[in-house]
């Protein structure tokens, strides 16, 4: 039996992908069991499901369950501080669609469908207090009864988020070391209700972005007419979330920078309150394994979610273990061998996602930004294959890895400076000139 701690998305994803495969599977969760439990609200930056998260689901064959709660985001839709609105597609066609969804509904999802599945055992409410490496055993505490405990393991994967009690325990032992880089800048959720002209005033397919170039506000549609609206911000200074503490300051900070938006929160003031500020961090471990016991997804190398590639790089970590699980003949090699391939993809998804949050809040308000965007797009179509965004293969291309993706995106790059100190106004560019380039390129 292979034990899992951790029932999140990945944790469960995973357990579905071992069962597939006739493997007995075991997950420990700390939280009651989220189909008898109230969701948490504020505390969650909304998931967005791209093309690789949708292929490993599709292959746990529960994607046909997912798919009626997602709600497709075809673009960005740009609040700027006129008053005006830009929307930019992501991709070339209606294919080319990023879908928006709760964490806490996806989660729900998945459970259920492993819970009808007799090879999956799982256990809620069971928190882990540590792990004896060397005995393969897990400290657990049954939070109903307050009961400590151990249970023994075969192989033990760590799926339990960027928190993860597993890291902690396997660090304590020093069979790994971890370190984070904490960004500048904070997040707090606020909810903007369903209201009868709702559409009017926020595009319901579109991710709406606020860029104020030091900070921005974001909004997710959600399947019951609602939207996410998640504020990034930084954490000290004369523009921060510590400057926001005096009451009033932060609805006369909304009403300055984002008064669209605070025009549809009705209860903005309780939710500013309320609701937690959360901090973002990359996670950088290594090693992600230790004989037996290996870390995943968020537990081995959360990054921040600026590229909505967390879940989907999560799940692809699913898929990948899955496979060496099935080709190697013990556990420890395929973690290994896990831990060799994975590597450098999750360090480059971790650069782009930092990268994009510049593009995000600050990048998209300048002048050449919407022509760099449609010369590529142009290339796209002009070169089908040899030339792709660096944002559409994270998005829309699962067999580019990471890795590649962020090497030919830093080719592709040059090749577009080079093109526009070529390009006269919003003429096309000669082809001649741009499938030179490329080839020099390597393209």
């Amino acid at each position: 039996m292979i034990t899992i701690v951790g029932a999140g998305p990945v944790g469960t994803l995973l357990a579905l992908l071992l069962a597939a495969r006739g493997q007995r599977v075991r997950v420990l969760e700390r939280r009651p069991d989220p189909r008898q439990s109230p969701d948490e609200h504020g505390r969650s930056i909304n998931l967005a499901l791209a093309a690789r998260g949708i292929r490993a689901l599709e292959r746990a064959g529960v994607f046909a369950r997912i798919a009626p709660h997602l709600v497709g985001m075809a673009g960005r839709e740009l609040h700027e501080e006129s008053g005006t609105r830009r929307f930019m597609a992501y991709g070339q066609n209606d294919r080319e669609v990023i879908h928006a969804i709760s964490r806490a509904q996806l989660n729900r999802l998945l459970i259920e469908c492993a819970a009808a599945q007799p090879l999956i055992e799982l256990q809620f409410s069971q928190r882990c207090l540590g792990c004896e490496a060397g005995a393969r055993r897990l400290l657990l505490r049954d939070e109903a009864s307050g009961t400590v405990y151990a249970q023994g393991f075969d192989l033990l994967i760590g799926a339990d988020g960027a928190g993860s009690a597993l890291r902690a325990a396997l660090q304590d032992q020093e069979l790994l070391r971890c370190g984070e880089d904490w960004l500048e800048h904070d997040y707090k959720e606020l909810l903007i209700p369903r209201r009868r002209r709702l559409a009017e005033r926020l595009e319901p397919h579109a991710l709406h972005i606020w860029p104020r170039g030091g900070h921005m506000l974001i909004a997710l549609p959600n399947s019951d007419g609602t939207f996410t609206a998640t504020l990034f911000l930084p954490r000290l200074g004369p523009v921060s979330f510590d400057a926001l503490l005096q009451p009033g300051t932060a609805r006369a900070f909304f009403a300055a920078q984002f008064p669209d938006a605070l025009a549809i929160i009705p209860d903005f003031d309780r939710q500013f309150a309320a609701h937690p500020q959360g901090r973002l961090a990359t996670l950088h471990c290594w090693p992600w394994h230790a004989g037996e016991m290996l870390l995943i997804g968020d537990a081995a190398h959360a990054i921040v979610p600026f590229h909505g590639q967390g879940l989907n790089c999560g799940f692809e970590d699913c898929v990948l273990l899955d496979e060496l699980l099935a080709r190697h003949a013990n556990g420890s090699a395929a973690f290994a061998d896990y831990e060799r391939q994975r590597r450098p993809n999750t360090d480059a998804i971790a650069q782009m996602a930092l990268e994009n949050y510049q593009e995000m809040r600050d990048t998209v308000r300048a002048p050449d930004f919407a022509r760099r965007k449609a010369l590529a797009a142009q290339l796209e179509r002009d070169f089908p294959g040899r030339f792709i965004p660096r944002y559409s293969m994270v998005m829309f291309h699962p067999e580019i890895p990471y890795a590649e993706a962020l090497r030919r995106g830093a080719v592709q790059d040059r090749i577009l400076d080079a093109l526009l100190l070529q390009q006269t106004g919003a003429g096309p560019v000669p082809l001649s000139l741009a499938s030179r380039l490329m080839g020099e390129s390597g393209l």
